[in-house]
């Protein structure tokens, strides 16, 4: 692979499968993969990457449509894995050769030219943590699944350049549409899904003073509305020049450049 600024792209975004590529300098990662492994490779190779060009994935925590292709890419491409501890006693992912564990307290770790900081987050899973990236003075969050917004959290994404962001339902819709009441109370609870007002509260919290890209993934097909998060995040902006952008659930986006 040759050197490349830093960018990131989603291969798919939502409940049937989660993928996002992140590359800086001459390091190119892939965080979960929720996908089978021919769907995975089809889709990379629709950005035009070859998925044996990888250096690593990193593992959000164990639920399928994060980590349903993660063992079979990783055997398949000999990558090492990355995921907190519990996140790999939660789970049969088979054999990884090369099997990284960190706890998400530990702090940052280094990836080739990527600076890595795991996220502790309140999600119903063993030990989940999500991940802000340092590439030079640039920092990409990634932040989904997660059902409330922690002081962590906070200080964890301050500052960020470029934020991919869960917008996964609206209240109103997630009540009257078609989830039984016990699993629209493990979305909408505290450790599910942030709603788009719960996406919007967080970026009034952070310093967005560095704040050049933002986009909006893991919106239910179900629960949620694209326009509606949309509308909710353009009014947390409050007059910014920044202009929203949205993943998509059945198609990998285009490259994401992080502006310096």
């Amino acid at each position: 692979m040759t050197a490349t600024a830093f960018r990131f792209a989603s291969l798919g975004s939502g409940s049937r499968g989660n993928a996002t590529l992140v590359e800086a300098g001459s390091t190119r990662v892939l965080v979960d993969c929720g996908f089978a492994a021919r769907e995975f490779v089809a889709r990379c190779q629709g950005l035009g990457v070859e998925p044996e060009s990888l250096d690593a994935v990193l593992v959000t925590h164990e639920h399928g449509d994060h980590m349903r292709g993660v063992g079979a890419v990783a055997r398949r491409f000999d990558l090492p894995v990355w995921m907190s501890h519990g996140t790999w006693r939660a789970a049969d992912y088979g054999r990884i050769r090369q099997l990284q564990l960190f706890a998400g307290h530990d702090g940052a770790f280094v990836i080739g030219d990527l600076q890595v900081q795991p996220v502790p987050v309140p999600h119903d899973a063993r030990e989940p943590t999500q991940f802000v990236f340092a590439y030079r003075q640039q920092r990409l969050g990634l932040l989904t699944d997660l059902g409330s917004i922690t002081r962590r959290v906070v200080d964890a994404y301050d500052g960020v350049d470029a934020l991919l962001l869960e917008c996964n339902h609206d209240p109103d819709l997630l009540a009257s549409g078609p989830y039984p009441p016990s699993l629209q109370a493990r979305v909408g609870g505290r450790f599910g899904h942030l709603n788009n007002a719960q996406a919007a509260d967080l970026l009034g919290e952070i310093d967005r003073s560095r704040l050049r890209r933002l986009v909006a993934g893991h919106l239910s097909e179900k629960n949620n509305d694209p326009a509606l998060a949309l509308d909710v995040l353009h009014r947390a902006l409050d007059g910014s020049a920044l202009t929203p952008e949205l993943l998509c659930q059945d198609q990998a986006s285009d490259w994401f450049p992080i502006p310096d």
